[in-house]
């Protein structure tokens, strides 16, 4: 097994940790986006900003 550098590491390290942080962040706008992009469901009232307030 080759060893990597300290360099190496320390860049594999920051790419890890912006990787955790964009996924932290952007989970949740993520799953609101594709949510509303979809919409409701027959029968259902339509989606809006002020709907996710209220429930």
């Amino acid at each position: 097994m080759a060893l990597l550098s300290q360099g190496a590491l320390v860049r594999i390290n920051t790419v890890i940790t912006i990787c955790k942080t964009a996924f932290h962040w952007g989970f949740m706008p993520t799953l609101l986006y594709l949510g509303f992009q979809k919409g409701a469901e027959p029968g259902m009232p339509p989606l809006t900003i002020a709907s996710l307030f209220w429930a």
